[in-house]
């Protein structure tokens, strides 16, 4: 894992809230409005979603979160990682820190939502590598050609 500390954190606090900003800005850039599943400040203090951060040496580098669906499935949402923290790892140790969180909460499988344009093509790469799969649309999703809807069965427990 790259250097550094994946802890929960508030995403009302001041720093979060502008990688948030640069998540959503970055989502609306790539997807229509009506494609935008991007979760705001607001959605992410929901009791359902518990939301982390990724620092080194003080500083935000990467955001995640796990919102539960329901008793056996999870969805990861708000996944985004600073422009200048890119490529060093850090994406996929927010990933296999949320799926760890995930097993230990017991559920049976955990989904996410992306986009389907070029620009998300880096996201569908990392979670493929990981194991995830396409799958229908789970939770409140319907099909859309700018959704790619990805799932990872999880063995429950660790």
């Amino acid at each position: 894992m790259p250097e550094g500390e994946i802890s929960i954190h508030d995403p009302r606090a001041e720093d979060v809230r502008e990688l948030l900003e640069r998540h959503l800005a970055f989502a609306a850039l790539h997807s229509p409005p009506e494609d935008v599943h991007a979760l705001d400040v607001d959605g992410l203090v929901d009791p359902a979603v518990t939301f982390f951060g990724f620092r080194s040496d003080g500083r935000l580098l990467a955001v995640g979160a796990i919102k539960r669906l329901d008793e056996e499935h999870a969805e990861l949402k708000s996944m985004h990682t600073s422009e200048a923290a890119r490529g060093q790892g850090i994406a996929r140790a927010m990933l296999d820190h949320l799926i760890e969180v995930a097993r230990a909460r017991g559920y049976r499988r955990v989904s996410i939502e992306t986009g389907s344009m070029a620009a998300f093509a880096a996201a569908r790469s990392l979670y493929s590598r990981a194991g995830f799969t396409e799958c229908e649309p789970f939770g409140d999703y319907i099909p859309s050609r700018h959704s790619v809807f990805m799932t990872l069965p999880l063995g429950g427990p660790a």
